[in-house]
């Protein structure tokens, strides 16, 4: 995944954009970036922040860098913002990007002239480099982001800086929101919303998908309108799990759509445990909303350690990431010890990482552990956004159990029928699940239930993994 953020000062910058782009840690684990303009021309700096926070690696950086506008991200993928000269003149560019048709606009694009790509390490070409390639065929910036929107198949949001001011583009069906930020003598553009505000900027609007805007110190222009006509087809899991509690999307609070999902999954229960807990973090909500609903205790049984394993230090290695996942939480065993506990956790991707937090909690002296993912199983392997390294879907968990249990003959007919919770494959996958990672019962909430929770229309949301639609 990734986030990116941007401003534009009267004054210099660079103290919004360092603290505006670290409030998007939460959405990726390897590398930062920040690009500057000023009177002495355009800096940059790029750090792997694998094994330090983006506020260490980028400390001496904001020492030395002054300018009027910057750009910077967060990136799980590629090295970013990149510096670019072309017949556009001299800007600085950062994305937010899936592009799954990268081998055939390469391909044509080599074919109309771009002499090369610089590969990133296994082969791949950088995203964002093969969206400027794109932006460059075109006469202008306008007509060049237009088009690269248009001919990526997957998503792309952009943000493109030159010395006239920040380029902001949102993706053609939403799927990741970009919105502008104000305040006196600046203007902002973010990926969460809640980003800029202990910056002392407000709201300023919600780019539609396929707006353009401009944003300069003092204003705030659509170059190019939303085609209205086009369905906005936001990432419900943004809600789900990768948003901070404290973002809005589409005018829903992130905090109150959790809450929202765990009061409905508690009305629909029937197991009465003695404490209802989440997995921290993005747990944690979702379980208060079930507590408050079934009036069940709501309990901290393991603590979340954050002081030096935050979240923005998480290996690639995926044997890695199940140690350091469960050197993070820590027992209160006086909480767990003969206690039977229903825990909330925000999805079953693999299922190694909440196996292994409940062998934990049995290990502590829990009596029983009743397992609510907050959203429906997850069947398909998302297309649209890089939320995962996975090379396959049959990581997944679920889909692992359908081939076993359908013998390797999976279609997408088969596939609507485990996506359907009355449907008896459906409750065959679950219980074939329970077993596999020994839970004392498994409840996954209802797409319809998790869709209601959100609040805006349904026809704006991205359903994809867990519905192929």
């Amino acid at each position: 995944m990734g986030g990116f953020f941007g401003v534009a000062s009267k004054q210099d910058c660079v103290f919004d954009l360092f603290f505006g782009i670290d409030y998007h840690s939460h959405l990726g684990t390897r590398r930062g970036g920040m690009a500057v303009c000023g009177e002495s021309g355009f800096d940059r700096a790029i750090h792997n922040i694998e094994n330090a926070p983006f506020r260490t690696k980028f400390d001496k950086d904001v020492q030395k860098m002054s300018g009027n506008i910057g750009i910077g991200c967060i990136s799980d993928y590629e090295p970013q913002p990149l510096l670019v000269r072309s017949h556009h003149g001299t800007y600085a560019i950062t994305t937010v990007s899936k592009i799954n048709n990268t081998k055939e606009l390469g391909a044509m694009l080599l074919n109309n002239g771009c002499s090369h790509f610089l590969e990133m390490s296994g082969g791949d070409i950088n995203a964002t480099e093969l969206i400027t390639a794109l932006i460059n065929q075109k006469e202008n910036l306008i007509d060049g982001i237009r088009y690269a929107l248009e001919v990526i198949d997957g998503s792309v949001s952009i943000l493109l800086m030159n010395q006239k001011g920040i380029y902001a583009a949102r993706d053609n069906y939403g799927r990741t929101p970009v919105v502008i930020g104000k305040k006196e003598e600046a203007f902002c553009v973010s990926f969460e919303n809640f980003a800029y505000k202990n910056l002392g900027y407000s709201d300023y609007k919600e780019l539609a998908p396929g707006e353009i805007v401009v944003i300069t110190d003092e204003k705030c222009v659509t170059l190019s309108e939303p085609d209205h006509n086009r369905e906005t087809k936001i990432c419900t899991f943004l809600w789900v799990y990768y948003g901070y509690p404290s973002s809005s999307y589409e005018g829903t609070s992130v905090e109150r759509m959790r809450n929202e999902c765990g009061r409905k999954m508690a009305q629909r229960d029937h197991v009465k445990p003695d404490i209802v807990a989440g997995v921290p973090d993005s747990g944690t909500a979702h379980a208060i909303g079930y507590s408050n609903e079934s009036g069940i205790p709501f309990s901290r049984p393991f603590i979340k350690y954050t002081p030096t394993w935050p979240r923005s230090f998480m290996p690639t290695m995926q044997s890695q990431r199940n140690l350091i996942a469960k050197m993070k939480l820590l027992a209160v065993e006086e909480l767990i010890r003969d206690k039977s506990l229903l825990l909330i956790d925000d999805s079953i991707v693999r299922g190694t990482q909440l196996r292994e937090t409940t062998e934990f909690l049995y290990q502590s002296g829990a009596k029983e552990v009743h397992i609510r993912p907050a959203c429906p199983p997850l069947l398909y392997g998302c297309k649209y956004l890089n939320f995962s390294r996975s090379s396959s879907e049959m990581d997944l968990i679920t889909r692992r159990v359908i081939d076993r249990l359908e013998q390797g003959s999976v279609t997408d007919e088969v596939l609507q029928e485990y996506a359907d919770p009355e449907s008896e494959k459906y409750e065959q996958m679950v219980e074939e699940i329970r077993k596999e990672l020994n839970f004392t019962t498994l409840r996954f909430n209802r797409l319809d239930d998790m869709l209601d929770s959100v609040g805006i229309d349904k026809c704006k949301l991205c359903t994809y993994c867990w519905n192929g639609k």
